[in-house]
């Protein structure tokens, strides 16, 4: 697979391709990686960086105190699969691997969604919204759940007439997989 770095103006090879500059900043490492993933999903991405490509390529994380919020969508159905957060460093790997980084408050730390289970989410493509506080990152879920719970979707449960409903039987189980 090719990356075409807009910087350098060259294609970079590899699976998944990387930044043949990976220490340098580069206003246009962003519109770099969205081009690759319009291709990797069969899509066009869109050409070389602009003015409004460079204005916005960073994620605003200081109004979320570091983190911004990431929905996390199904490529092809656009089913929500979860809800997760995004710091700097979860940013960055994501675009580095394509596959979908997290941050996990509840342990503090870097995660890469899978690591245990071997349920990964391939990133197929990002959106940002106009705040750049918010991503939407569009996956291919592999293994076929993204709840912890053994679920497809963490939103397997609908409110109503007061109680809660599981819409969904779960498709794997939680102690097989994680030992717990």
């Amino acid at each position: 697979m090719k990356l075409r770095c807009e910087k350098y103006r060259e294609e970079v090879e590899g699976n998944p391709p990387r930044c043949a500059h990976p220490g340098e900043y580069c206003r246009f490492r962003q519109a770099c990686m969205i081009n690759f993933l319009g291709r990797d999903s069969g899509r066009v991405g869109p050409g070389p960086a602009t003015d409004d490509t460079e204005k916005m390529e960073q994620l605003d994380f200081d109004k979320g105190g570091g983190l911004v919020p990431a929905i996390v969508q199904d490529s092809e159905s656009g089913e929500v699969l979860m809800l997760a957060y995004v710091n700097r460093e979860a940013w960055e790997a994501t675009i580095a691997t394509g596959k979908a980084h997290y941050f996990s408050r509840s342990r503090n730390k870097l995660w890469l969604k899978g690591e245990t289970s071997g349920h990964v989410q391939k990133v197929r493509e990002i959106l940002v919204d106009c705040d750049r506080d918010t991503v939407v990152f569009k996956v291919e879920q592999v293994g076929g759940a993204a709840c912890h719970t053994g679920h497809r979707s963490c939103f397997y449960r609908r409110f109503e007439d007061g109680d809660l409903r599981e819409t969904a039987p779960p498709v794997f189980d939680p102690k097989e997989v994680y030992g717990k």
